[in-house]
């Protein structure tokens, strides 16, 4: 055991969702002590960074109810059992979007907030993309604007808490970056 680690004594899922799950652990802690620890199981999700031809960056607006009002975000979703990262990155790009790609790579891999959650969102980035005429469209329970910003619009998205999420911040920093490195 390392000087960090938790022992987890005991764990109970008091709630199984749709999406998430919620689970209670008893842990040892280094000292000898005891402590609850409320933690949320994820299946983990992909975030797509879609840049067009014309160097846009495909966003998505939508009401998220956690916030209670609609932002700015950059296609995302989770993960379906068994389903690996580049296929749901492919899949949520077309739901959310419209749009497929010819080039997908990912980018990396980072957990959303590791004191509490284990989801693991892969980031992705996807160039030559088209327009899918048979695409299959949002969820039924998805209501999703498309919106094509240059970065400087993106900058001032994020300004105006328009862009207001880790992920598509986390976006536009590396967009930024990488402009700054050319």
């Amino acid at each position: 055991m390392s000087k960090f680690e938790e022992k987890t004594i005991q764990s109970e899922t008091v709630y199984e969702g749709k999406i998430i799950n919620l689970q209670i652990d008893e842990v040892e802690l280094p000292n000898g002590k005891t402590s609850k620890r409320e933690l949320i199981k994820h299946p983990g999700a992909v975030a797509v960074i879609a840049l067009t031809e014309e160097g846009k960056i495909v966003m998505v607006e939508q009401y998220r109810k956690a916030l209670e009002k609609a932002i700015v975000e950059i296609p995302a979703g989770k993960l379906e059992p068994g389903e690996e990262p580049a296929l749901t990155a492919e899949r949520e790009l077309e739901e959310e979007t419209g749009y497929g790609c010819r080039k997908l790579e990912h980018l990396i891999s980072f957990y959303t907030s590791p004191g509490f959650a284990d989801e693991l969102v892969h980031l992705y980035v996807a160039k030559d993309l088209y327009k899918m005429e048979d695409a299959k469209g949002p969820d039924e329970d998805e209501f999703v604007e498309l919106l094509e910003v240059g970065l400087e619009e993106a900058k001032a998205l994020m300004k105006e808490k328009k862009i207001y999420d880790a992920k598509t911040a986390y976006a536009i920093q590396y967009l930024e970056l990488l402009e700054a490195t050319r």
